[in-house]
């Protein structure tokens, strides 16, 4: 079996005069759109599963940890269930379906993710439960992605933020490491559950889950893991509106040469909605992933 660092693909960093002269600022792009099956959550999924004594897995998820679990299952030679919403890309999920791993399609208006995972559980009892984000071994395992940047010395690292495991993995990260980089949260605006949290000093859900562009994002709060780690860690949030998002990702495309999803582009829509903010900082804006529906790409760009 290979160990979490054998197994993950190093990050790629990205400088682009194009995007940097456009911009005024000064930015690296850290993207995870080439990471195993196309997000950072890749990193998550293998810790869980390659750390976990059980044989089958189920978790829900939009598609990025259900491939990412499906791919870690599949070398690991596991059972895979994921849950996923009638409106997730079909990209997504047909590389769930990919990997080997069942798909089990809800209407998110008529059974929540959780209470189908739940209802599963009870037919399922040898299962491991994995939450994509709200997890000691995702939050480990995301913080590979700050220790591969720990060295860059940023003055400040920009995080798309749905269920909050990959920023509070890098704070963990650069906790560990030392590191004195500020960390902002980027949230769809329509989905700002961690934004009011971080303000109002304690978790705050949203009533129902987000109908933002950014797919990945659509949670109702923060992980309980989490919060207190984000609470403690992140320097602020900026919520970024769905057409902030959309124009992020066509940048990336114009100016880049770089394929982002609309929740990977949520760092570069923060930086648009407060670009003053980092003017003369040195500043890494990460993209979490690069899976996005042909047609939704193409009405984007």
């Amino acid at each position: 079996m290979l160990s979490l660092l054998e197994a993950i693909r190093p990050t790629m960093s990205i400088r682009s005069t194009k995007l940097i002269d456009h911009l005024g600022l000064d930015l690296t792009i850290v993207s995870e759109a080439f990471q195993h099956t196309g997000s950072f959550k890749f990193r998550a999924a293998y810790n869980l599963a390659s750390s976990v004594p059980n044989d089958e897995l189920l978790t829900a998820s939009s598609g990025n940890f259900g491939q990412a679990l499906a791919y870690a299952c599949k070398l690991l030679g596991k059972e895979c269930t994921v849950v996923m919403p009638e409106t997730s890309a079909r990209v997504k999920i047909e590389a769930v379906r990919g990997f080997g791993a069942e798909v089990d399609l809800i209407d998110i208006t008529k059974v929540g993710r959780s209470e189908r995972v739940a209802q599963l559980a009870d037919e399922m009892p040898d299962a491991y439960i994995a939450s994509p984000y709200d997890d000691e071994l995702v939050i480990d395992g995301n913080s590979t992605l700050g220790d591969e940047i720990a060295d860059e010395e940023f003055d400040v690292a920009i995080v798309p933020v749905g269920g909050g495991g990959l920023i509070s993995g890098i704070i963990r990260s650069f906790c560990r490491n030392g590191v004195k980089t500020d960390v902002f949260g980027a949230e769809p605006l329509l989905g700002n559950d961690a934004a009011r949290s971080f303000r109002a000093g304690e978790l705050i859900a949203n009533d129902s889950e987000p109908k933002t562009i950014a797919d990945g994002a659509r949670t109702v709060s923060l992980g309980k893991l989490n919060w207190p780690i984000i609470k403690e860690g992140a320097a602020d949030f900026i919520e970024v509106s769905d057409e902030k998002i959309a124009e992020s990702v066509k940048l990336y495309f114009g100016l880049v040469n770089l394929k982002a999803e609309p929740t990977g582009a949520l760092s570069l829509g923060a930086v648009l909605e407060d670009p003053e903010r980092f003017r003369d900082k040195k500043a890494c804006v990460i993209v979490s992933g690069g899976n996005v529906d042909a047609d939704v790409y193409r009405r984007m760009i």
